[in-house]
């Protein structure tokens, strides 16, 4: 797995202090249940946000939002696993998904592409599992906002840079793309999102409405 495509900085940051959306949560959750040099940046993290708690007097009153975000966060509701077995989907995705990748109920985009929606609280921000054929490439496309893409198993290349199991490969408004699965397997991933993809051919534009995307 390559430093360069872990989680960190701000967005883990975010995590530790539970201010993000469930679905970016979600897929930094998992990234850390494959990723031990990400699970130990959140560990100092955690010390440091530990450490703020400590120094607030005992008689100090909290504003009621800031005591949600430290308590109730999405955040803490995830377990993160020190290893995630022989599962395709490690926890907490799994348990989120309803299953391992055998198990759940792909739905076809064409292309042989495949995705399963997954429900969160947050309207706006989507999560989607993705299965690309080995080998084929997703339709060339920009962004509206945020693209998060967590591999989960096989690779992926995009932007002259291989993704693996474990990566995050994040795009913005900037990026116009066509990531291709690489070619020993299927490539299944976990993809969030803030705003619709912006495609440039018509047929995948035509359908856009159909499979949300």
């Amino acid at each position: 797995m390559s430093v360069e495509h872990h989680v960190g900085g701000d967005l883990l940051l975010a995590y530790g202090a539970g201010s993000l959306d469930e679905a970016t949560s979600l897929l930094v959750a998992t990234h850390l249940a494959l990723c031990p040099a990400s699970r130990q940046e959140l560990g100092l993290v955690e010390e440091v946000f530990g450490v703020m708690l400590g120094s607030i007097p005992v008689d100090a009153e909290l504003d009621e939002s800031m005591l949600d975000a430290m308590i109730s966060s999405p955040r803490l509701a995830l377990a993160i696993p020190a290893t995630s077995g022989s599962f395709v989907l490690p926890q907490p995705l799994r348990d989120r998904a309803g299953g391992d990748v055998g198990d759940l109920n792909w739905r076809a985009l064409g292309g042989g592409i495949r995705q399963v929606p997954l429900r969160t609280n947050d309207t706006a921000t989507r999560a989607r599992l993705l299965s690309i054929p080995a080998g084929r490439s997703v339709p060339d496309h920009g962004h509206g906002g945020f693209e998060a893409t967590l591999v989960l198993a096989g690779t992926f290349y995009d932007r002259e840079k291989w993704y693996r199991r474990g990566d995050v490969a994040f795009a913005d408004p900037n990026v116009v793309h066509q990531p291709v699965a690489g070619p020993e397997a299927d490539c299944i991933c976990l993809a969030v999102t803030d705003a619709p993809l912006r495609f440039r051919s018509l047929v995948p534009r035509l359908l856009q409405p159909l499979f949300g995307l």
